[in-house]
């Protein structure tokens, strides 16, 4: 598939059927994930990956209902939940943090001050984009969700993240539900005159 229409087909999909993946369209998904820019090539970020159902229902169970975004009906719900692959991006500061106070980046603290922009979150987010991109170069759907503030202590309990890793999110990949329907959102699409400014705001 061509770069450009790979941009073009990317979408959220909310609707996968239970069809499995092969090994290599994963390693496939997950080696494109890792190929993301890394400021200082930290590398503050990390993967952790649910094939098995039994470690996809873990995940879905730390989600409270009360806590499910809006437009989350329970159809789409469980739709989602079918998907037979979900990638946790995480994001490490205190990696990008030490990287800087090494001798090479000129730095002698960790002050996080020095960073007007906290590019361990920006670095995680290319990751979550590569993965998207990889799963439509493979003819499938993705989806990239988070997990809810009050679900956040006990999501990160249930799968053993060390408490300095955040998570940045989490992408669903698998066979898009052809019976499902599609929003359309093109008439929400903004113009690009409304986004793109030239030499200036």
């Amino acid at each position: 598939m061509e770069f450009k229409e790979v941009i073009g087909r990317r979408r959220m999909v909310r609707h996968f059927t239970d069809e499995p993946l092969e090994a290599e369209v994963v390693e496939r998904i997950l080696a494109a994930g890792l190929r993301a820019p890394s400021a200082g090539y930290s590398q503050g970020y990390s993967l952790i990956v649910l094939e098995e159902g039994k470690d996809r229902e873990r995940l879905w169970a730390t989600h409270s209902p009360s806590d499910t975004p809006a437009g989350w009906a329970p159809a789409v719900r469980d739709a989602i939940k079918k998907a037979p692959l979900v990638v946790v991006v995480l994001a490490s500061k205190v990696t990008y943090l030490a990287r800087y106070a090494q001798p090479d980046k000129g730095w002698t603290d960790r002050d996080e001050a020095r960073w007007p922009v906290p590019y361990w979150y920006v670095d995680a987010g290319c990751v979550a984009l590569l993965l998207l991109l990889a799963a439509v170069d493979e003819g499938l759907g993705a989806l990239l969700f988070g997990v809810a503030a009050a679900d956040m202590a006990r999501f990160k309990e249930e799968f053993s993240i060390p408490a300095d890793w955040d998570v940045v999110g989490c992408v669903a990949v698998g066979h898009e539900d052809p019976s499902a329907p599609r929003r359309d959102l093109s008439s929400r699409r903004r113009p690009a005159e409304e986004l793109i400014h030239r030499g200036g705001w």
